[in-house]
């Protein structure tokens, strides 16, 4: 019977023997036809055979003699095709047999590579071997070795006793008159410089062939002239091979239990490189004895055919045939295998077989991993075959893309927009969306409401949209938040639970305060929906998942919900100083009375005030200054953060809500902080509505002095151009100082616009509040553009004198295009490397996990307080580097000795603050990089969450956290250029 294929828990990818890979397969493939072009049926013992691979119609054999359910099973004696589901093609395989063993590139050409390892051949040598570049010895007879040494010595003793008795002396006339010495004899001294010369030739000779015999030991290579001048001389001692089929002979041989003993020794005797790579062939060793795998299955004999469903081949509209690229890739095997059978048939010459062997070897290269080995082949219009290896690599892989990259029931997309009206924790689902996605839980609600009889007539009310669908739809929905997730999903935050409110219309609404986290905004997004099914999933989404419980960045423990653009400009419009001071500051005894005094017209927002402080405890009444928006803006705090006039008594811009909306989450927890930011929206909204501040062009002025700056900065240039014509100064100094000038010009331009920016009105408010714009826009749009880049990034002496307001002239546009252009480009590139990077990162510190309490380490790191780089910048504040962190030791005041922290104490806020207070400069705390656990990481040497504020739970994967944290605000950064 044949086995479920079909239902398993596990995949592993192993190594097939060739008996394995021929039980998978139901017949030989011999032929490299894949169908017949003029009857459209698949070719006998081809490609796509029916005999082999099952019917092309269900129930129907190849030749019609056969049909319908009736003779399920029967395998037709005529055409051989069994009748059965024509769905089989999807799941049957084929087999080749290989006239010539191959080596598989997975274990030859990899890194590293699994053969070379074994076999203890390095790529190159062992590439050599197999495309036919080199012999390899495979096999040495011990005795014939043993017996030629013998033989060697035996004849070089021989010859050195004969030349003892033989040796004659030469004569005593010199060789060439002309070489005598005056009044010199050559008298004796002849026979012995003579027998010397002839033992030192014969010691020459023996020394030889000593070295050939030696050099004939297992794994040698070989080149072509060498072995035919070792095999005349030494015929029987050793044999030698090329191609796979030496490599099969060597593995055949191998005694991998033996081969361990030796790399154990090895290791024990040696050191330094060559250890290392001892280690890295025992690793490959014992790997093939635990797994029970032959190392000689890594060449293959049989090659298995995928199922031709699998590859299939179609007919277009206009007659011709799209087909797979492993049909071109197979085809090629097949022609190459049976061109091989025919040569060995014909015995043809060994240089042309040798040939046709290291052709059929690139073929299955090709097939199982093309562009490996060598340029990939390529088919028409030159596109690279997509071979075995390509339809499971990477993220269009089977794997990533079909596997993991599923799409799920029970999900929706849609474009968002903004939902002012929302709670932090809601979003608005449109209310056929969420009855589709919603709608068996609405059926079987319908069902227990005894709304409809069963699930049938059910399924037909909602499909129908009766009207008591809406109400049931409420009901389910109350309790159930959904999943809104926006791609890229860089961190945690990317997907985040929220309670549905039915909406009309096609759009998701959102929060404006959670885009931050998503990087969401309005001008087209979209985001998927997601319904968690069961009660676990549910009461999870609702614990951890909701909106209101990830008000905190995981990177930084920053708010990533603090208020944005309009909110910000209604707060700071709200709580702003009045221009026109007024003589006379009135009094008024609470809130109320300075809000009556207003709604009569009596008071402005911004006017100074003096308020009755009833929070201070003194005899004589204290006064508090203030105005009458900062008290609308007291109203909408919690009232733990009402009593502290610092809170709210100042003018409120971006960074100002942002430390307030920070203070209240770390003290007041996220269920105050979510009422209080839903207040600061709701207000920052109305009061960014009625202030009217908007943009205007009359609203940017260019201001006349900057004629003069770029008039001076002309002058210059043109000092610089006479220069360098007189030859004063090279090209490189006359460029680098044109861009000085320029430079220096655009700076003071800054400064001009810079002081005349509260006269820009709504720009000057949008920019100093922090809800939209800086200075350096501004510059353009009032000031200079200043100099440009060209697409290699080098900055364009020509600067754009003209700003925005005043419009560019066509070079200047021109020469803006460039880094435009450019920007465009990088944002592409650069967010696909930043992307993988993020992967990479993921994927080394993934094993990173808080698995143990306390490694009870002394190890830590140091962290110093260094003023100069705190200045400047370049590292955050000794006390926000203490924060979340463990001490390691005790902590001792530097001038008393008195103990000030203990060992394992976490350092909050306060306690940072003191310890820089009390003038210590330097504090060893715990840290992940020399905590000592044995697996992961312990949690005090983490310390604590940034995102909770509370020490790491275990279990948590803080190498994931740590990865998103780094790669995040990379492709943030690269994808945000030129938004």
């Amino acid at each position: 019977m044949q086995e479920n294929t079909i239902d398993f828990n596990t995949i592993r990818v192993s190594l097939a023997s060739p008996d394995m890979i021929k039980s998978w397969s139901y017949g030989e493939v011999v032929k490299p036809e894949t169908i017949n072009y003029r009857t459209l049926r698949p070719e006998r013992d081809g490609l796509f055979c029916e005999r082999i691979f099952g019917p092309t119609k269900d129930w129907e054999c190849a030749c019609g003699k056969y049909k319908k359910t009736r003779f399920k099973g029967i395998k037709c004696e005529r055409c051989g095709v069994e009748v059965t589901r024509a769905k089989v093609r999807r799941d049957r395989m084929g087999h080749i047999e290989l006239a010539a063993p191959v080596a598989h590139i997975w274990f030859s050409k990899g890194v590293p590579s699994r053969l070379g390892l074994l076999l203890d051949l390095s790529p190159r040598n062992l590439e050599r071997v197999l495309y036919f570049a080199q012999y390899i010895i495979t096999n040495i007879d011990d005795d014939a070795y043993n017996d030629a040494l013998q033989t060697l010595e035996r004849t070089h003793q021989e010859n050195l006793e004969k030349i003892n008795q033989e040796a004659e002396p030469i004569p005593d006339a010199p060789i060439n008159s002309e070489l005598t010495i005056p009044g010199k004899t050559n008298e004796g001294g002849n026979e012995t410089l003579t027998r010397a010369q002839l033992e030192q030739q014969e010691d020459e000779d023996y020394q030889t062939r000593l070295d050939e015999l030696h050099e004939i030991r297992p794994f040698k290579l070989l080149v072509e002239s060498r072995f035919r001048e070792l095999s005349d001389r030494y015929p029987d001692i050793f044999e030698a091979g090329m191609g796979a089929e030496a490599i099969l002979a060597i593995l055949r041989n191998v005694d991998l239990d033996l081969q361990r003993e030796n790399l154990l020794q090895e290791m024990r005797t040696t050191s330094g490189q060559r250890r290392r790579k001892t280690v890295k062939r025992l690793r490959v060793v014992d790997a093939f004895r635990k797994s029970g795998n032959n190392p000689d299955w890594m060449i293959l004999t049989v090659l298995p055919v995928l199922p031709p469903d699998l590859r299939p081949m179609v007919q277009l509209d206009g007659g011709r045939f799209a087909t797979s690229d492993l049909n071109d890739l197979y085809r090629r095997t097949i022609n190459r295998n049976n061109r091989l059978k025919r040569l060995l048939e014909l015995e043809a010459p060994e240089i042309i077989i040798r040939n046709e062997k290291r052709m059929l070897q690139e073929a299955v290269d090709a097939l199982v991993d093309n562009g490996r080995h060598g340029r990939a082949i390529s088919g028409s219009h030159n596109h690279k075959l997509k071979s075995l290896s390509d339809l499971l690599r990477g993220k269009q892989g089977r794997f990533r893309q079909n596997l993991l990259g599923k799409r799920v029931d029970y999900s929706g997309r849609s474009v968002i927009v903004v939902g002012p009206e929302l709670q932090m924790n809601q979003c608005g689902l449109p209310k056929r969306m969420a009855l589709e996605l919603f709608k068996p839980f609405v059926m079987n609600q319908l069902v227990l409401k005894g709304l409809a009889h069963n699930i049938k007539s059910a399924k037909r009310m909602v499909e129908r949209v009766r009207p008591e669908v809406w109400d049931v739809l409420e009901d389910v929905i109350k309790d159930r938040p959904v999943l809104l997730n926006r791609a890229p999903t860089l961190h945690r935050l990317g997907i985040q639970a929220f309670l549905p409110v039915l909406i009309e219309g096609s759009a998701i609404q959102v929060h404006p305060l959670v885009c931050t986290a998503f990087n969401a905004d309005f001008d087209g997004d979209q985001m998927a929906v997601h319904v968690p099914l069961s009660y676990g999933a549910v009461e999870e989404a609702k614990r951890v998942m909701l909106s209101t419980n990830n008000m905190l960045s995981p990177a930084s423990g920053d708010p990533m919900v603090a208020p944005t653009l309009d909110v910000v400009l209604g707060c700071y419009y709200l709580t702003m100083d009045s221009k026109t001071k007024g003589a006379e500051v009135r009094r008024f005894s609470g809130p109320e009375e300075a809000t009556l005094a207003y709604d009569m017209g009596e008071l402005d927002l911004h006017t100074d005030i003096l308020l009755l402080d009833n929070e201070t405890k003194s005899s004589s009444p204290q006064w508090l200054t203030t105005k009458l928006g900062r008290l609308l803006f007291r109203e909408v705090l919690p009232e733990e953060l009402k009593t502290d006039p610092t809170n709210w008594n100042k003018l409120m811009d971006k960074g100002a809500l942002k430390d307030l909306v920070a203070k209240s989450a770390r003290g007041l927890g996220s269920e105050k902080t979510t009422l209080m930011l839903d207040r600061i929206k709701q207000i920052g909204f109305h009061y960014a509505t009625i202030s009217g501040i908007t943009i205007g062009i009359t609203d940017l002025e260019v201001s006349t002095k900057k004629k003069t700056v770029l008039q001076e900065a002309e002058d210059q240039i043109q000092r610089l151009e006479e220069q360098f014509d007189r030859g004063l100064i090279s090209e490189f100094e006359r460029y680098n100082q044109a861009i000085n000038v320029w430079t220096e010009a655009s700076d003071k331009i800054t400064v001009i616009v810079e002081e005349s920016l509260p006269s820009f009105g709504g720009v000057y408010m949008m920019a100093t509040s922090g809800a939209k714009g800086n200075i350096s826009q501004i510059k353009q749009m009032a000031g200079i553009r200043g100099l440009m880049s060209d697409p290699k990034g080098r900055l364009i002496e020509v600067p754009v004198k003209s700003s925005f307001r005043e419009g560019l002239t066509v070079l200047e546009y021109f020469i803006s295009t460039h880094g435009a252009r450019k920007g465009l480009a990088d944002t592409a590139l650069r967010t696909a490397d930043s992307g993988y990077l993020t992967r990479r990162m993921v994927d080394v510190a993934q094993d990173v996990i808080a698995l143990s309490e306390d490694c009870e380490t002394i190890e830590g790191i140091w962290i110093k307080h260094e003023p100069e780089k705190e200045r400047n910048n370049f590292i955050a504040s000794f006390p926000e580097r203490l924060i979340n962190r463990v001490t390691a030791t005790q902590v001792a005041h530097p001038e008393t000795g008195e103990i000030l922290v203990e060992r394992n104490t976490v350092f909050d806020e306060n306690l940072a603050e003191q310890m820089q207070s009390a003038g210590v400069t330097e504090i060893l705390i715990r840290s992940p990089l020399t905590c000592e656990a044995r697996q992961g990481i312990c949690q005090l040497c983490y310390g604590y969450l940034p995102a909770t504020g509370r020490l790491i739970e275990k279990g948590e994967a803080a190498g994931i956290i740590a990865a998103q944290s780094i790669g995040e605000p990379g492709t943030q950064l690269t994808m945000r250029t030129f938004h």
